[in-house]
């Protein structure tokens, strides 16, 4: 696993922009990622994290009208250690305000969504990560088509909830996959640690594309760093470049 360092996220050449393998992903339509009737359920490690991994296919399965649950394990208030601007305390409130706004931006049905927030401790899951697993399995039921970040995206949160979910989904016996978020934006030195054959294509149109990206910058806490006291920002601009691509790509 390659460990992700946030200040590589301004480099040109990464894989989401330079690994010929992604010419040749095969691309799944959203019926057989989620068959006709079954709920999609999206663990989030962070507020933020559903539109960045997701928020195309989120679009999709809302206008076939599946049933949809998120789950957002923690509330992202140690995004900003040592801010005053952005204190714990004021981004246990804003962040999920700005998820409502983003779920809002991208056409949810926000009467109908089920949305449960775990209220854990982010930068700290990995020491919880049994703890995590019965509590994502007890919100799962039959039938489910389970998404979260790949257990190697690089960010611990993210390393841990994939893990945590995946072995969620295997006690309750439902389908499970995995989403890259960091990983694309490894040195393209790295591309032989993704696991190519598992990857899948979910092609998006014009104005998929548009509102997932609109909707990302509904996350204004994240869009802006601190660089009087060393934080670069959570959401850089080679992240808002790759999510305006026309697929999005899960492991299958």
């Amino acid at each position: 696993m390659k460990p992700v360092y946030l200040n590589e996220s301004t480099l040109p050449s990464q894989i989401w922009n330079n690994a010929p393998q992604l010419d040749n992903i095969p691309v799944i339509n959203t019926q057989t990622l989620v068959p006709e009737g079954a709920r999609a359920v999206l663990i989030a490690p962070h507020p933020g994290d559903e539109v960045v991994m997701c928020g195309g296919l989120l679009q999709l399965l809302s206008t076939l009208g599946h049933p949809l649950q998120l789950i957002s394990i923690t509330d992202g208030s140690a995004s900003h250690p040592g801010s005053q601007q952005w204190s714990e305390k004021r981004l246990s409130v804003f962040r999920p305000q700005e998820s409502v706004e983003a779920l809002r931006r991208l056409g949810l049905p926000m009467h109908s969504l089920k949305w449960i927030r775990g209220g854990f401790t982010d930068n700290a899951l990995a020491e919880r990560e049994q703890q995590l697993s019965h509590y994502i399995a007890r919100y799962l039921r039959p039938g489910d088509v389970v998404f979260s970040t790949w257990s190697e995206d690089g960010i611990d949160d993210h390393d841990a909830v994939g893990r945590a979910a995946a072995r969620a989904a295997a006690i309750i016996g439902v389908a499970y996959h995995e989403i890259p978020v960091w990983a694309w934006h490894w040195p393209m030195r790295e591309q032989g640690q993704i696991p190519w054959h598992r990857a899948r294509k979910v092609r998006l149109d014009t104005w998929t594309i548009a509102r997932k990206s609109h909707a990302t910058h509904a996350y204004a806490s994240q869009l802006d760093g601190e660089p009087a006291i060393g934080i670069a920002p959570l959401l850089p601009r080679a992240l808002l470049e790759r999510i305006r691509l026309p697929y999005e790509i899960v492991f299958v």
